[in-house]
């Protein structure tokens, strides 16, 4: 633990120009005694560290010292694919091991790249989550991680839309998309996707299984994603749209529905006709209604019918003469 300590220290010293005791007690978690007596043993052992005293004052190392002792350990390895990502680092417990191993590859830097560096860090941020949403809570999602690197089979009680369910599943990996964790698991003979936030439970069992050598993380979640792009707008609307009715759609629709949308030059009348996939029944009118009165929808004769409906509902609910002051 305090030959760990040490390192990291002298990690420190190397990728700064001058750190205060506090900056080292802080950053190694131990009180600044700790410091001074981790502080002396490194001059012992021959380290060029010198103190300067007073309000700016702090250690530094000797101009153009620096040491090759700052190998990865393999979990800090692991870890640098989270690189900018620390809320998400956080969730996985991986916070503490990724800012070591961080340092330590800073430490091994060049003075110019490590200027380059921290340059490039204090003027770029990865911002994973979606704007207004909430912070999901993930309480098993260390035990995930866990789960997946060890090939560990896991039980777990989840709440699916259907309702409660009990699982043993081989978990052969974990997705962050916009703010939302999910876990890749094969139940059986099928693949299946879990949103983490929904697991009521988990145990890590003491089994383990043999991952499937044709598995593809990345190719199983594009696939995953279309194939839910596909279930979640089936129906494909024929609509009238104005020109502003065209600008609104790049604002109001996902990224998968201004894809597919086919959009016909402006006809003499000013309008725009057009096509692209909306949800089934009240969550696609719901979708349509975001348009207000520059959307007109043509068909199929079913959304038509439904989107009468919805809107004469309206229409009625803001004619009372009743409605409350």
């Amino acid at each position: 633990m305090r030959a760990s300590r040490i390192l990291k220290l002298l990690m420190m010293l190397q990728t700064h120009e001058k750190v205060t005791a506090r900056a080292l007690a802080d950053a190694c978690e131990i009180s600044i005694r700790t410091v001074y007596r981790d502080i002396e043993a490194l001059s012992a052992i021959g380290v060029p560290v010198y103190s300067e005293q007073g309000v700016q004052g702090g250690y530094r190392l000797l101009q153009g010292y620096r040491t090759r002792l700052n190998g990865l350990s393999a979990k800090e390895a692991e870890t640098l694919f989270l690189t900018g990502l620390s809320g998400p680092a956080q969730k996985m417990g991986l916070q503490a091991t990724l800012a070591d191993a961080q340092l330590k590859l800073k430490a091994a830097l060049p003075e110019d790249m490590r200027y380059e560096s921290d340059r490039l860090q204090s003027r770029f941020l990865l911002d994973a989550p979606n704007w207004f949403s909430d912070d999901e809570q993930v309480t098993y999602l260390p035990t995930l991680m866990t789960a997946v690197l060890e090939q560990q089979l896991i039980t777990m009680r989840y709440q699916s839309w259907k309702g409660e369910i009990q699982r043993q599943t081989q978990p052969l990996g974990i997705v962050l998309k916009g703010g939302q964790w999910y876990l890749m698991a094969k139940v059986d003979t099928d693949v299946r996707t879990y949103r983490v936030s929904r697991i009521e439970s988990l145990t890590l069992l003491d089994e383990t299984f043999e991952r499937p050598k044709d598995f593809n993380l990345a190719a199983f979640w594009q696939d995953s994603l279309r194939r839910m792009e596909a279930l979640q707008f089936p129906i494909i609307a024929e609509v009238r749209l104005t020109a502003l009715g065209v600008k609104i759609m790049e604002y109001v629709s996902s990224s998968y529905v201004v894809r597919q949308a086919t959009i016909e030059p402006m006809d003499d009348s000013g309008w725009h006709r057009a096509k692209f996939p909306v949800g089934e029944s009240v969550h696609g009118c719901a979708e349509l209604l975001r348009f207000g009165a520059e959307l007109e929808v043509i068909g199929p004769p079913e959304l038509r019918i439904a989107m009468e409906g919805l809107v004469s509902s309206l229409a009625v609910l803001y004619q009372r003469n009743d409605s409350p002051n």
